[in-house]
């Protein structure tokens, strides 16, 4: 349990009106602190955990708004601490006021995700639960949401101890070797040994993989769409979004900067950019736009390079674009007089009648779908987790190496150790829980 001595509250509900604003108080005088603001017919001695009691919220005795209020005693908590969670009326005004009475009650406001850092240091969760809560609230795609509501299950943790379990079986067996000398580290056992390394660097492994998709599932999909001037670029923006974000015309060079939105295209969420045509020009301001143009395909997961099929001879895509990212877009198949063929690995649209998009769309899920991208994986690492599993693959590589003794083994394998124990918080260091934990919302 952390030593927790200041009782903090938040505002859980997200800024702006609504029916229900939420109020949350956590904390060894969060009870003290409710008492003074909450009204009912139930005094707070006879309240029983975890049930609603109607009431009104007051100012010396002055009715502020009705509301209902829950308490949850220590440790059975969000935060493993005693914790109350008052529901009212969702004007902006209103939660303002309650949340100034609540503060004038002794209570600090909290800073962003202190309330999910205390269930963490109160061992209600391990810290890739914690990393899940946020991703679970962010989740913008079906698919996120499910990754992130399995990560808040323990999927990732519990892959996480499996492999902290046998590294501890392993490293025992090695510090026995040390105490105990005069037994020596018999060959057979060496060979068994690199065998178990062996083993759970391929459980390493098997989670780095699934880093990328992990990015395309938090981050999303980055699609850079580009091509010649007046080929329809923003037009096909506009389709995949179904608004008109982008301005269009039947001029060349509309778009001289990037444009970036997001949109689920089946369930994937997608960064779509809109880029400026790539032609010859001695337009300072055109190049740039270029430039920039060049970048975001660079960037890019999938390029679509849009070109007017209409045209007797369009230009092939200008060298420097990624072609194994890169897919044509044939458009304004519409102007065309006879059928259109094109090869199995583009496109044809017509961004004016909207002819071909749900079939561009299902292509572009497709060819998004090489990147890694599956619903039926149980665990998508973060960046974070990837930083500390490559530390441990390292250490483990070094600890392959019987050669150099069982005690820089043993150092070795503790170091890889220490580095999975971060993972899940087992290990924690300050920097790294301030680094997580300032990404929530405040109130969370």
């Amino acid at each position: 349990m952390s030593e927790s001595t200041e009782t903090i509250v938040a505002i859980s509900t997200p800024p702006g009106e609504g029916a229900v604003a939420m109020l949350r108080v956590s904390g060894p005088e969060a009870f003290v602190v409710a008492k003074r603001l909450f009204r009912s017919r139930v005094s707070f001695e006879r309240m029983l955990p975890r049930h609603l009691y109607f009431g009104h919220i007051v100012e010396e005795a002055v009715p502020v708004d009705e509301g209902l209020c829950a308490i949850f005693h220590a440790p059975a908590s969000y935060t493993g601490e005693n914790l109350v969670e008052l529901s009212h009326h969702g004007g902006m005004m209103v939660a303002a006021q309650v949340l100034r009475l609540a503060l004038d009650s002794g209570a600090r406001l909290a800073h962003p995700g202190e309330f999910t850092q205390r269930a963490f240091l109160n061992g209600k969760m391990d810290l890739t639960r914690a990393e899940a809560v946020m991703d679970l609230i962010r989740a913008q795609t079906l698919q996120a949401m499910r990754a992130a509501a399995l990560q808040l299950d323990g999927s990732l943790s519990r892959a996480i101890e499996t492999i902290r379990s046998e590294l501890i079986h392993i490293l025992s067996h090695i510090e026995t070797s040390i105490d105990f000398p005069e037994d020596g580290l018999e060959p057979d056992t060496g060979g068994t040994l690199l065998k178990r390394i062996f083993q759970v660097r391929q459980q390493i492994d098997t989670l780095l993989s699934t880093e990328n998709q992990g990015r395309l599932l938090r981050e999303g999909i980055r699609l850079t769409i580009c091509g010649p001037p007046n080929a329809g670029k923003s037009s096909l923006l506009n389709q995949l979004l179904k608004c008109d974000r982008a301005i269009v015309s039947q001029f060349p060079g509309t778009t001289r900067d990037t444009l970036e939105e997001s949109a689920s295209l089946k369930g994937m969420l997608f960064r779509i950019t809109d880029t400026a045509g790539i032609h010859h020009t001695s337009d300072l301001i055109e190049l740039e736009g270029i430039r920039r143009s060049f970048a975001a395909a660079e960037r890019a997961d999938v390029i679509l390079y849009v070109v007017d099929a209409a045209q007797p001879q369009p230009l092939p895509p200008p060298a420097g674009l990624p072609e194994d990212r890169l897919h044509l877009v044939w458009n304004k198949i519409d102007l065309l007089r006879e059928p259109f063929s094109y090869l199995p690995t583009s496109a044809a649209v017509s961004c004016r009648t909207g002819a071909g998009v749900p079939q561009l769309i299902s292509r572009i899920v497709e060819w998004a779908g090489g990147l890694g991208h599956s619903s039926g994986q149980l665990v998508a690492i973060n960046a974070r987790h990837q930083s500390c599993l490559k530390r441990a693959v390292a250490s483990l590589k070094h600890a392959s190496d019987l050669a150099n003794g069982v005690e820089l083994v043993a150092f070795e394998l503790q170091t890889a150790l220490s580095a999975i124990g971060e993972v899940t918080g087992a290990v924690d260091h300050e920097e790294i829980l301030d680094s997580v934990f300032s990404n929530f919302c405040i109130g969370k």
